[in-house]
């Protein structure tokens, strides 16, 4: 499987279309967009922080493991950090996979696991 682990200051751009091969069924993209209510609260946007080489470790992990439940041929992962105001996006996600179940899965238990233990931090900013 490739991967690709990104951190970014700046905002986020699709990276141009890759197939690897002709068996590609799926491709499956994911932002993560900055809300302007965090609980009730108005934002005015989210600051990031992470422990850069510890989070691509990490996520290097978890991306091995969930393609030998749901086999995919790629991921990208994309994460800005530092200021990200509301309606930008904070995070990026392109699967490709032959078939779309593997690729909803394979997405849907990253972003689960991001949350659940990769070193990268938001710092709520309201108005």
């Amino acid at each position: 499987m490739h991967i690709e682990i990104h951190f970014t200051f700046e905002s986020i751009q699709r990276p141009a279309a890759n197939f690897p091969n002709r068996e590609i069924g799926t491709e499956l993209e994911f932002q993560g967009i900055v809300r302007e209510l965090e609980n009730g609260r108005a934002l005015q946007g989210l600051q990031y922080e992470a422990y850069e080489p510890m989070a691509r470790q990490v996520l290097a992990k978890h991306f091995a493991e969930l393609a030998q439940i749901h086999p995919c041929e790629s991921v990208i992962f994309i994460h800005r950090l530092g200021w990200v105001p509301v309606g930008e996006a904070s995070l990026y996600i392109r699967v490709l996979s032959a078939h779309r179940g593997e690729a909803l899965s394979f997405l849907a238990e990253s972003v689960n696991r991001l949350k659940l233990d990769v070193p990268i931090w938001k710092q709520v900013k309201e108005p």
